[in-house]
């Protein structure tokens, strides 16, 4: 719980930089991200998680 406790808060850190440090870099991905099609989300989405799981299995010593 420690662990998913500390990942949560890395990734509040990490959107907390975009969006406090590059208001018009933030705004201008949401605006990119409606335009997407659903799909090319989603596939991106499961990209991320799979890099994300990877990452981490590897930082804990898989």
């Amino acid at each position: 719980m420690q662990d998913f406790l500390a990942a949560i808060g890395l990734v509040l850190a990490v959107e907390g930089l975009v969006y406090g440090g590059f208001p018009g870099l933030a705004k201008k991905l949401a605006g990119e991200v409606l335009s997407m099609p659903e799909n090319a989300l989603r596939v991106a989405g499961l990209i991320a998680i799979a890099v994300g799981v990877g990452l981490v299995w590897l930082v804990r010593g898989g």
